[in-house]
């Protein structure tokens, strides 16, 4: 376990940002309207976290509540939301849009990712929704960009979704599976030494990191202990 996990937070603004950055985060997840599972920010928020911390930000692409992308009009709205955050400097992202059925939805998905030109950027817990996993995985391979998977392992979270993690974890490097997995939705610190020792190396936070509810700043003291028990050389030693 010599490889330090990444540890990655959910940021609203610039003071959650410093936060999370001074507890050992290693990237934010920036959304706004956390009451909408987080949607895209403004550019201003976006300047203002670029300018207050020089960890790497991932900017979320997403309009409306749901997975899906909003038809021709949403596709393009999240084009034009996209070309104006890579104006004021965004250069990672997050993202994902599913079809009424379940599938990928390849036309929007393929849209914004040529407006992103070669950024990084995570499909998000949209995979958790998905009618087929493997199938998303296969329809989204070769996407310029795509360098990570955020997934509980389940719609419900990351207690129902241990296992498929795990056999997920398990074919990493398998075509489809060669992006990191980056864990997260109900993720608590027990969870950690299974997903460590199964080679998992990538975590996401959002209410864990503010032990006083969404309405609070995130707390660094709370980051911190996430950053400890990561860095544990040894996940699996009790206590």
């Amino acid at each position: 376990m010599s490889k330090r996990a990444v540890l990655e937070v959910i940021a609203l603004d610039a003071e959650d940002a410093v936060a999370a950055q001074a507890g050992g985060a290693d990237r934010l997840e920036l959304v706004a309207d956390m009451a909408a599972d987080g949607l895209t920010p403004p550019v201003r928020a976006f300047a203002g976290i670029r300018a207050a911390v020089d960890i790497d930000l991932r900017v979320m692409l997403r309009l409306t509540d749901g997975f899906a992308a909003g038809g021709p009009e949403g596709v393009d709205r999240l084009v034009r939301a996209a070309g104006e955050l890579r104006a004021a400097g965004a250069r990672e992202f997050v993202l994902g849009f599913l079809d009424a059925d379940g599938g990928v939805d390849l036309r929007a998905v393929e849209s914004v990712v040529a407006e992103l030109d070669g950024c990084r950027w995570t499909f998000h817990r949209a995979l958790d929704h998905a009618a087929d996993r493997d199938a998303v995985r296969k329809q989204l391979e070769g996407l310029p960009g795509l360098d990570t998977y955020l997934t509980a392992g389940s719609p419900a979270g990351v207690d129902e979704g241990l296992p498929t993690l795990l056999a997920e974890a398990a074919r990493a490097g398998e075509q489809g599976y060669e992006q990191r997995l980056l864990v997260g939705g109900g993720l608590r610190l027990d969870h950690v030494p299974t997903l460590r020792s199964a080679g998992v190396d990538a975590f996401h936070i959002g209410g864990a990191a503010r032990p006083g509810g969404w309405a609070e700043p995130v707390s660094p003291t709370a980051v911190a202990k996430w950053r400890t028990t990561l860095d544990d050389p040894d996940p699996n030693r009790p206590g």
